[in-house]
């Protein structure tokens, strides 16, 4: 009972009060922030040639080693391409045969 007649004198309150929160309706709508300055960090706005985080990040001509280097990678990636499939169709027959 007691807390029946708290819960009570708390809602009049809240309702009999002139409480911003409760007078103000709930506002549907967009909002967002400005725009961020990228000038911080590293290179503090910077274009250098070498920062990592710049436009010149993936320029290919500039890799170490190029030579071995870019065929690893391709033929790795072809190896990867040809071999997963190749394995996932063995490994299927395999499951499948009867026994």
């Amino acid at each position: 009972m007691a807390m029946n007649s708290g819960l009570r004198s708390i809602a009049s309150k809240l309702i009999g009060s002139s409480s911003p929160i409760l007078s103000n309706p709930a506002k549907r709508g967009f909002h967002s922030s400005g725009v961020k300055n990228m000038g911080g960090g590293h290179g503090h706005g910077h274009d250098e040639p070498y920062y990592l985080h710049a436009k010149h990040m993936y320029n290919l001509d500039r890799v170490k080693f190029q030579k071995v280097k870019m065929p690893l990678a391709v033929w790795s990636a072809v190896g990867i391409g040809i071999f997963v499939p190749v394995y996932a169709v063995i490994f299927q027959q395999k499951k499948t045969a009867s026994g």
